[in-house]
């Protein structure tokens, strides 16, 4: 009975169903869409290429270990965790003859993977496929073939793939320049070799370019003597590839080598691909996280206007006996009713959305390509889940007042809205409001981004909860702040005052959402700014440096920092190179200097110890970096350096340029020797030459540039550009959801308002007065919601300010700020508009004569 009585009242009344089934169906199709990207970071699989002959493969740790053992209460529990280094791990040349020796070993193939891009014309060049070089006798492992021309013996040979032999228009005999590790070197192309059957696609490689140098050259430009990149491993005749895997686990037995097979090859290639994993896992978590609250808010508020708009109908159900359980009942089935409905189609919706998203991760090279993505049943089950349980309870949440008091009661509220919010409500809202202004006092003591990026979001998602709560509260002192100017503009101001004061519930529905639309977007928006603009100003104020170098490339080559040293009128050249390094589990970006003659062109502002003396077993670190890890100057710092070798240093310095410069700075050689990257991401000159001069003494190394000083700062505000772009991506889909919010609950608002319109203009009320009315009423919730949103933004940015900076002062753009308020205008007026025309058009005696 209570079942069909829902379906019939949500077919009857399919209009004021709608807002409910939109916001419902945008939140399944966002959670979908967030649990797939999650997803494929926890179970997405890594293809491999160029080991696709090589059953079994061998390679370094590329992880980090601690094992932790408690014992309590008699029991001893043994906790084991890794994370991911920043740079590959290489194995001892030695390793081959160990496996060589072992049973059942057919082949063992060594195998060098380096830095190594081709100078070619920019049209050859396909960022979606990075350049390796590699020895000819890796060749094997994929295996490459001679398809013209003949394999490189002498140290100028090369051998190039197909895909680059087509891209640039190379063939055997022609000559091409290659940045590696070291200074540039022109090779001549001796041959061309593809990839065999199903290694990859059309004679091509489909992920990576491939170089293939002689074995001399190989070792000379890995720059790892006595060390390998992988070993490759095929059985001999009759053993099966587990009976491998077993005899190459047990000759390695005491080492940390580690043995893959299968898909677990993948993450061994292409490392990119293995970091991305863990990095989706965040990003898909958080926005996850951040996603689900902001849909809370809005269906709780949309499901509340909802049930407001069907006062008089519940009330009058209550005064026929309907008891509140059966109130809550059928409230509750109506909303699993249109939350299954809006849950399955927002589901189905969201994995082409999640693909969209995916597709764009890898576009701006957040999520390389080689990690395929991941569809499965969980994230759909999730969202039309989480769907229902939010309709439902949403529901019955909306109800409590209409179901708990008595329907005498009831009846009255159903046409006079109550003077002030229940006490419950106005507790809650305080309640937020005082968690939110925590949240924002925890921010300013967090130092860093991973921290308190979530703190962020969560606090203004809490504020703007708060704002939810009390809105009828603010609604009507705004109407008290804005009688007089309301009442001067004419009747439709005074109307719009009148409907503000009474009517402020309805009003306050439709304020929630553009608060957090204009708090959520400026936030979003400028985060990265703040941070970016900081560490723009500590690089630059930091360079004591005529002259700065960079390349147009990997890097700047050592022989062009050591030809400049060399030249007249140069006091001082450093070279500067970067990497990430961990301290225990915890990663700290980290540089490599070139010590002599270091406080001639770089001031990181010592606070404590100095760099007078600095060399190769020192180590400078940042404030944060020595508050996090209780450290000053003398104090040992044990470390693991990019490529996981262990390290013990000296902390010589304290400084507090830490955004600029990153949280640890090493000596350059030490930092080289341990990075895939050896060239230098800048070097700065001190010197008295001009432009010009230096450029003439480096005319050997034509993609090296010189620039001013400020071009170090211009080159790490780009790197945190690239992090902002990733994170507008992430949150984009999330404020799409809340426009969409915005125009689903003014739309509603103004809709329900039908016969009010009908009987204004029976008592003599124009067409255009309304709308006036309706534009007015519009522009007072949209001053509130701006300032509301713009304050809850700027508490939320100063705190992050304060954290991340030690500055109150957070990088507002003001046309960007600008532009975000029009965009709301526009949203709430065309939302406001719209409908409200379409309210008008029916004839005033045919609605208000209607049956409700």
């Amino acid at each position: 009975m209570m079942l069909r009585y829902a379906l019939q009242t949500i077919w009857d009344r399919k209009g004021g169903f709608l807002g409910a089934f939109v916001a419902l169906m945008c939140a399944a199709a966002l959670i979908t869409a967030c649990g797939t990207l999650l997803e494929t970071g926890l179970r997405g699989t890594i293809r491999t290429e160029r080991y696709a002959a090589a059953p079994v493969i061998v390679s370094g740790d590329q992880n980090v270990h601690r094992t932790t053992v408690k014992h309590k209460k008699g029991k001893t529990k043994v906790k084991h965790k890794a994370k991911p280094i920043a740079e590959r791990a290489w194995l001892p040349s030695g390793i081959t003859q160990r496996l060589k020796n072992a049973p059942g070993v057919g082949e063992v193939v060594p195998e060098l993977t380096f830095l190594a891009q081709p100078l070619t014309p920019a049209g050859a060049v396909d960022a979606s496929r990075p350049t390796y070089g590699h020895a000819w006798t890796s060749a094997a492992l994929t295996p490459f073939r001679l398809v013209d021309g003949r394999v490189p013996r002498a140290a100028v040979d090369l051998v190039i793939d197909r895909g680059l032999a087509d891209r640039a228009g190379l063939k055997p005999g022609d000559r091409l320049t290659v940045q590696s590790t070291q200074a540039p070197r022109t090779y001549r192309v001796t041959g061309i070799a593809a990839p065999g059957q199903g290694a990859g696609s059309g004679g091509a490689l489909a992920h990576q370019t491939a170089l293939f140098f002689s074995v001399q050259e190989a070792e000379r430009l890995a720059a790892h003597p006595g060390k390998v990149t992988a070993v490759g491993v095929t059985p001999a005749k009759g053993v099966s590839v587990g009976e491998l895997k077993a005899a190459v686990k047990k000759a390695l037995s005491g080492t940390t080598a580690q043995v893959s097979t299968g898909g677990d090859r993948g993450p061994v290639e292409f490392l990119d691909a293995a970091g991305a994993r863990v990095k989706l896992v965040s990003i898909g978590g958080a926005m996850g996280g951040t996603s689900l609250l902001v849909a809370i808010l809005v269906v709780v508020g949309t499901f509340a206007l909802s049930v407001q708009q069907r006062h008089r109908e519940l009330a009058l159900l209550r005064a026929i006996a309907a008891s509140p359980k059966q109130i809550r009942k059928l409230l509750g089935r109506e909303a699993l009713i249109v939350g299954a409905v809006a849950g399955v189609l927002g589901a189905l919706a969201g994995i082409p959305l999640g693909a969209l998203l995916y597709d764009e991760f890898v576009a701006r090279g957040a999520v390389p390509a080689t990690l395929d993505r991941v569809v499965g049943v969980f994230p759909p089950l999730v969202a039309v889940a989480a769907t229902l349980l939010g309709a439902w309870a949403a529901a019955r949440l909306s109800a409590r007042r209409i179901a708990r008091i008595r329907p005498g009661e009831a009846l009255a509220e159903a046409r006079v809205e109550p003077a002030r919010p229940s006490w419950v409500r106005i507790g809650a809202g305080l309640a937020l409001l005082a968690g939110g202004v925590v949240l924002v006092a925890v921010l300013g003591t967090l130092r860093t981004e991973p921290a308190s990026t979530p703190v962020t979001f969560l606090a203004v998602v809490v504020l703007a909860t708060s704002v939810s709560l009390l809105g009828p509260l603010l609604v009507k002192a705004t109407a008290a702040l804005l009688a007089r100017p309301l009442r001067l503009t004419g009747p439709g101001g005074r109307l719009a005052h009148a409907n503000l004061r009474g009517n402020a519930a309805r009003m306050a529905a439709v304020v929630t959402p553009l608060v957090l639309l204009i708090g959520m977007t400026c936030t979003v928006l400028f985060v990265q700014p703040t941070l970016g603009a900081a560490a723009r100003d500590q690089a630059r104020d930091g360079v004591r440096a005529d002259w700065t170098l960079a390349a147009r490339g990997p890097g700047v080559p050592e022989q062009a920092a050591r030809q400049l040293r060399t030249a007249e009128g140069v006091d001082a050249v450093t070279e500067v190179v970067r990497t990430t390094v961990r301290v225990g589990l915890d990663k700290y970006p980290a540089q490599g200097v070139t010590p002599a003659g270091l406080s001639r062109t770089w001031d990181p502002d010592v606070t404590a110890g100095s760099l007078t003396s600095f060399g190769a077993g020192d180590v400078a670190i940042s404030e944060v970096a020595a508050d996090q890890l209780h450290l000053k100057p003398g104090s040992s710092l044990k470390l693991t350096l990019g490529d996981g070798t262990p390290t013990t240093l000296k902390v010589t310095a304290v400084y507090a340029r830490g955004l600029g410069f990153g949280d640890l700075t090493m000596a350059h050689d030490l930092v080289a020797r341990h990075v895939d990257n050896p060239l230098a991401a800048t070097v700065l000159v001190k010197t008295d030459r001009t432009k010009d001069q230096l450029s003439a003494a480096l005319t050997k190394f034509p993609n090296v540039r010189v620039s001013s000083p400020s071009a170090v700062g211009d080159l790490q505000a780009e790197r945190g550009q690239e992090n902002a772009e990733v994170n507008y991506v992430a949150m984009g889909l999330v404020l799409a959801f809340t426009a969409i919010a915005v125009v689903n609950t003014l739309a509603m608002s103004v809709s329900e308002r039908v016969r009010e319109f009908a009987l204004l203009r029976l008592a003599g009320a124009t067409r255009r007065q309304v709308l006036r009315m309706l534009r007015t009423e519009a522009l007072a919730v949209l001053l509130l919601a701006t300032a509301l949103g713009s304050g809850i933004a700027l508490a939320v940015l100063t705190g992050f300010s304060i954290g991340m900076t030690g500055s109150a002062a957070p990088a507002v753009l003001p046309l960007v700020y600008a532009a975000v308020v029009a965009v709301a205008g526009l949203l709430a007026l065309a939302a406001t508009a719209i409908p409200g025309r379409a309210a008008l058009k029916p004839r005033p005696v045919t609605v208000a004569t209607a049956k409700e």
